[in-house]
């Protein structure tokens, strides 16, 4: 032992003047928080040594340490939970990138927590476990959006929505940076199918209702902006219900992380529910992915996926509507021949390639493919009878109120549309000091094949309308066909200053997009603005204010433009002087936070403006959005939208929402509302646990919302208009954990380690079983009086369902 003494001690000086000697290893990285947004004053430490940084303004921190075997890293926050991150024999330079997670501290039997506070144009939605929540369409993001104030859905089984007063066509969807587009001959609810959010796959959700950075492309309304999450080991959740199933899968690696979604729905037992009756047969199925693969600290690429491919089948027998007064309330009653088959491909595919080269700069490479393939067909013919309510349409002429109408009638439609669009870009951001730079260029080629045509024929009492004692004339005829090819170029620049001073902390964000489209030669500058501020002497106030001028970039729907013949012909005529349709934004908003019942609240409001220019006037039948193809009307948009958050359960957020909106635009010199004027609207959505019962969640989703404006079929509200009823609709549903999420401390044991939570599910749809109505078919009678007939949406529906997260 002797002899061994000193070989033992030189072996340990050697080690020792080894590592004394060995490269530095560099760690930097960005620090954020829930949101993904810089966070600042995070402290950095190594553990066991004195080394330590502290993150800037932008989040970015950087330190130098000496080779080991193992270095683990320790970040602190005021306000977070602290996160700790080991590092296995790293060299060179090693990025570590940290989200924190915000604090709950446990005061005796009172949890502090806080809200962020919106100082941009984008607000940060916290899902929750949004897929517990009773929803129609299978818990997808749209169904939480409609609930925002100033957003409006006046149709359960859609995914579609309109904001402050816009089309459905003017809400831009983002999916990992890139814009994705929805289906273009959706005409109703029954035919959508599934989102092109797979919410079992989302990470983040921001979500702006105007004031939105130059980042984002040439829409009016509103921006909505997913990122999917990248997986950091084994994770996967199954859900089932009488109405479909879903599974998501995800995986990772050092390198490679991987996440696939899978989604089925059969919606048929809901649809049955409504007032015509048939053979419904609608199948929807959606598959989707989102790779990662680092190639170093600096360089990465991320693919995402789609196939969705939706089919709806129906075979009508007959339906029977009752509308009107207690006074004059009347009968509609409709058999029905034929079958509707529709059905909607869509195939997606981007790739990003992401390089690094420090902790402040980052270039993106972007490519995308889009392509749909549609058909909608059907054929149908029906006769009817309307008549006053309590007679029948074989009573004797004799009966009370008697016989108001009977005729026939046949619908045909072959519409055919297959469109692609390709997309290349290149963006681009730095941090320079106090100063967030960002900027990107793409460029877009678009193919449109259309093959429409449409028909029918309308027979009442004897006649076939229009009236032709020399021929049979059909009330509405339409073709189109066209082949389409043009490119899009648009490029944008934006800056993000942030700054603290004595009065209070400033985020300014100020930017301009330019881009350019060969169809119609239009060349658009839309510059933006936003400024922020939380006062340091009132920190729970915080304001916002933002403008800009925004374009609505036409796609393939708004520069048609139908043109009749003297025969009632209607022809579809490609307009290639079409102009985007223009809006001047003026936006002030407010939040402020507080505590009331032990809980926290925050209380927003924005106030708006919108002068509209170039408007191409539109006219919409349930989800069918029908533009006239001209620039010919201006209006404006105004109102002010209020919204009151409070957590009931620890991490989700319940709010109320209440909108008030009025809009005109000037028609053929006729001051008229917007198709989607609508006047008022208040949304609840509410979690919370029954306190004798931790185990049973109740989750509701109420909205009550004015009725829009309505005309008859081809016409415009410049020659008469009503409003539909107002929606009123309430989901509920209830949740018990047979296994719930663990708490600190808890451990599980045998087969059971596997899964984070089960839950079983049992919604009530349409609770109070209303009959909101979609559209409305016309029927003129022996007088030549029409009649709009109302067609209701789904009735009270129960299902059951399971969700399983492993």
């Amino acid at each position: 032992m002797n002899i061994l003494r000193p070989i033992i001690y030189v072996i340990l000086l050697a080690t020792a003047m080894a590592r004394s000697y060995a490269a530095p290893v560099k760690i930097h990285g960005k620090i954020t928080d829930e949101n993904n947004e810089a966070l600042e004053f995070v402290t950095v430490k190594v553990t066991g040594t004195a080394i330590g940084a502290t993150s800037d303004l932008d989040g970015n921190y950087s330190l130098s340490v000496t080779e080991a075997d193992t270095i683990r890293l320790s970040f602190t926050c005021i306000g977070y939970e602290e996160s700790h991150r080991r590092l296995i024999e790293p060299k060179g330079d090693v990025t570590v990138n940290v989200k924190m997670t915000p604090a709950t501290y446990t005061l005796g039997e009172v949890n502090v927590t806080d809200y962020r506070k919106q100082t941009d144009g984008m607000q940060m939605i916290d899902l929750g476990q949004q897929r517990l929540v009773p929803d129609v369409t299978g818990g997808s993001v749209e169904s939480i959006i409609s609930t925002m104030a100033g957003v409006n859905s006046n149709n359960e089984m859609s995914n579609q929505y309109s904001v402050r007063g816009g089309t459905y066509d003017e809400n831009s969807v983002y999916i990992n940076g890139i814009e994705v587009y929805r289906p273009l001959l959706v005409s109703s609810g029954q035919q959508e199918g599934l989102s092109v959010i797979n919410p079992d796959m989302v990470g983040s959700v921001s979500f702006s209702t105007g004031g939105f950075p130059a980042r984002y492309a040439d829409k009016m309304s509103s921006v909505l902006d997913i990122t999917y999450r990248e997986p950091e080991a084994f994770e996967g959740s199954v859900s089932a219900s009488l109405m479909g199933g879903s599974i998501a899968i995800g995986t990772a690696s050092r390198r490679f992380s991987q996440l696939h979604g899978l989604r089925y729905k059969s919606n048929a037992s809901l649809l049955s529910s409504m007032e015509s009756k048939g053979e419904y047969d609608p199948k929807y199925f959606d598959y989707q992915t989102n790779l990662t693969y680092k190639f170093s600290d600096k360089l990465k690429a991320t693919f995402l996926g789609n196939i969705a491919i939706n089919n709806y089948r129906f075979k009508p027998v007959n339906r029977t509507t009752k509308f009107g007064t207690s006074t004059d309330a009347k009968e509609f009653t409709v058999y029905f021949d034929g079958q509707e088959k529709d059905r909607f491909e869509t195939f997606f595919g981007a790739l990003n390639v992401s390089y690094r080269p420090d902790n402040k700069s980052e270039y993106t490479l972007l490519a995308s493919g889009y392509l749909t393939n549609e058909l909608v067909a059907y054929d149908i013919s029906g006769e009817y009878w309307l008549d006053q309510a309590g007679t029948s349409g074989s009573d004797s002429g004799d009966a009370i109120g008697g016989e108001l109408g009977v005729g026939r009638y046949h619908e045909h439609a072959r519409n055919r549309l297959r469109a692609s669009v390709f997309s290349l870009g290149l963006r681009g951001a730095m941090g320079l000091g106090k100063h967030n730079l960002s900027y990107g260029a793409t460029f877009n080629h678009e193919t449109i094949f259309d093959r429409s045509r449409e028909w029918e024929l309308r027979d009442s009492a004897g006649f076939s309308l229009p009236v032709d004692p020399d021929a049979l004339r059909v009330i509405y005829n339409l073709d189109s066909r066209h082949d389409l090819s043009s490119n899009r170029i648009s490029f944008y620049a934006e800056d993000t200053y942030r700054l603290s001073t004595s009065a209070g902390y400033f985020n300014i964000n100020g930017g301009v997009r330019f881009s350019y489209w060969d169809f119609n030669r239009e060349f658009l500058v839309s510059p933006r603005a936003s400024v922020g501020f939380v006062p340091d002497k009132a920190p729970n106030w915080s304001f916002r204010f933002a403008t800009g001028l925004y374009y609505q970039s036409p796609f393939f729907k708004e520069y048609r433009m139908p043109v009749t013949d003297g025969d009632g012909n209607t022809v579809i005529q490609l307009n290639s002087d079409i102009k985007s349709q223009r809006s001047f934004q003026l936006i002030f908003g407010t939040d402020y936070t507080f505590r009331a019942f032990d809980r926290p609240f925050r209380l927003s409001a924005e106030a708006y403006y919108k002068l509209l220019g170039n408007l191409i006037p539109y006219e919409v039948d349930n989800l069918k959005v029908v533009y006239s193809g001209v620039n010919q009307t201006s209006g404006f948009a105004t109102g002010i939208d209020m919204k009151l958050f409070g957590q009931f359960v620890p991490g989700t957020d319940s709010w109320l929402s209440f909108s008030l909106m009025k809009t005109s635009e000037d028609l053929n010199g006729v001051k008229v509302p917007r198709p989607t004027d609508q006047r008022y609207s208040v949304a609840l959505f509410f979690t919370d646990y029954f306190p004798k019962f931790p185990k049973l969640k109740f989750n509701l989703r109420g909205i009550f919302s004015d009725g829009m404006p309505t005309t008859a079929p081809r016409s415009s509200r410049d020659k008469g208009y009503f409003r539909a009823p107002a929606y009123k609709r309430v989901d509920v549903g209830l949740a018990y954990g047979l296994l719930t999420p663990q708490s600190d401390g808890e451990s599980r044991s045998g087969f059971w380690r596997h899964f984070k939570s089960i839950w079983l599910g049992l919604d009530v749809f349409n609770l109070l079983d209303i009959s909101n109505v979609s559209s409305y078919y016309w029927v003129t009678d022996v007088n030549d009086i029409q009649y709009a007939v109302p067609n209701y949406l789904t009735r009270r529906q129960i299902n059951v369902r399971l969700t399983v997260d492993f």
